[in-house]
């Protein structure tokens, strides 16, 4: 049996084929547009259809696949009626009018139900869900179901629309982690009844048939990103551990942190994982923050410009993107850049400290497995191996952990194995000083106001 898994990332999109043996046989690429329209930023779902459907024929065609599975990313939703949708899918990085704001801001429900901080723009979707609401209600009455970003996939290409625990339990303000159930918010603005019966992440929903054979695929619900890569590790039975997913967000699972250490002010949350269970989450955007310190760096980092990095004392401060451990700082660089690939060892090791803050935070003590696209070559997680040496460090065998579990899912909901491959074990990378740094960063920051240790609940 051959799956291919749909992964939709805000900067990227990608499609892999995968075998039992859970080697990746095929993959594309793309990135998806957001565009203007009627003064709002929306995803162009036409564009990425179009490049989807097209991928999803080829693997059809090429490798025989049997199945179709979405993983995708968070803080995104669709209103659909019997055949479409019934307003655009908004770009989550935007915020409603500051009168808007105050008026639906007022109706969020408090932490101790969601395990939702308050964030920005459309980090909590229900907040642009409230914003729609207001002006475009008419979407609203039109919708049949409110779906999540990757239960929208699985139903437009031929599954049935249902609801699933890991999408809405990921800080949407709609899910109540305790109860098991929707929150107090979703009765009050009455869309109860739009949410759509729940499937399991990777449950068979439908089916159809693509490419030049016609061949029938089986359509599986979709599942939340970080949480499939989550589950690719937890289903080898490796023990307690915390994962570090990275990409256009750095996301930090630790399921053994206990609930009232999580700080609200500090993007700490309660995600949920595929079988509802709470996990506790700390996360920024570091694949963001680093694309805008390195100047969109494209290439590999020599270890030489790491060391260079440290030696000159150059530091990035936080924070360059909304949310994170540390808001409502405005990121600067420490120090002179020499040249572009020094620029990118300083927005590296921005996201390794970043990350080792994080870990405090999110009171990680056992093994920690390094995940996705900043891991490239394994330096980052060499890097957190150094800062943190009374950890095991383990980095996955390829980068598309979240790809790895959502197919995982895939193949274990019709009873076939599927045999991922474990991850390694990580090498602390010795750079001399890198301590030290550590030490002056976190000292800058605390010069800044900003508490560089863990806290307790707020």
């Amino acid at each position: 049996m051959k799956v291919a898994v749909l992964d939709f990332g805000k900067t990227n999109s990608k499609l892999f084929v995968f075998g039992q043996d859970g080697r990746i046989l095929d993959e594309r690429r793309t990135k998806p547009d957001w565009i203007r329209k009627d003064g709002l930023s929306v995803l162009d779902e036409m564009a990425l259809h179009d490049w989807a459907l097209n991928a999803v024929d080829e693997a059809v065609d090429g490798h025989g696949i049997e199945g179709l599975m979405v993983s995708g990313h968070g803080c995104t939703f669709a209103l659909v009626d019997g055949t479409a949708l019934t307003h655009p899918i908004l770009d989550y990085e935007q915020e409603p009018p500051a009168e808007i704001a105050t008026r639906i801001d007022r109706r969020i429900p408090d932490f101790a139900e969601t395990f939702s901080p308050r964030l920005p723009l459309g980090f909590n979707y229900a907040r642009h869900m409230m914003w729609l609401k207001e002006v475009a209600p008419g979407a609203f009455e039109a919708a049949r179901a409110i779906l999540g970003y990757p239960q929208y996939w699985s139903w437009r290409f031929g599954g049935r629309a249902v609801s699933e625990m890991s999408y809405l339990g990921c800080h949407s303000h709609l899910w109540a982690p305790r109860k098991r159930d929707f929150s107090s918010l979703v009765d009050a603005e009455g869309w109860r009844g739009q949410m759509p019966a729940f499937a399991r992440a990777g449950a068979v929903i439908g089916e159809r048939r693509f490419g030049k054979s016609g061949r029938p695929v089986s359509i599986h619900n979709g599942v939340h990103d970080s949480n499939a890569a989550l589950h690719a590790y937890r289903r080898q039975e490796l023990g307690p551990l915390t994962v570090v997913s990275t990409g256009t967000w750095v996301i930090i699972l630790n399921p053994d942190c206990p609930l009232d250490a999580l700080d609200r002010d500090r993007d700490m949350l309660v995600n949920v994982d595929v079988d509802g269970g709470p996990v506790p989450t700390i996360r920024f955007m570091g694949g963001r923050e680093f694309a805008t310190i390195s100047g969109n760096w494209q290439g590999t980092i020599a270890p030489a410009a790491i060391e260079r990095a440290i030696d000159a004392g150059i530091i990035a401060l936080p924070t360059f993107a909304p949310g994170g451990p540390m808001p409502g700082r405005t990121g600067e660089i420490v120090g002179r850049v020499s040249d572009a690939e020094e620029r990118a060892a300083v927005a590296l090791l921005y996201v390794a400290l970043m990350v080792d803050l994080s870990l405090d935070l999110i009171r990680s003590r056992g093994t920690v497995i390094v995940d996705g696209g900043l891991n490239a070559g394994g330096l980052l997680a060499g890097l957190l191996a150094a800062l943190r040496p009374g950890q095991s460090f383990m980095q996955g065998a390829t980068l598309e952990g979240s790809a790895t579990g959502a197919a995982a899912l895939a193949f274990e909901s019709v009873g076939r194995e599927f045999a991922a491959d474990t991850p390694e074990p990580v090498r602390a990378t010795n750079f001399k000083g890198l301590a030290g740094y550590r030490d002056g960063w976190r000292a800058l920051i605390a010069g800044r106001g900003i508490a560089a240790s863990a806290g307790g609940a707020q």
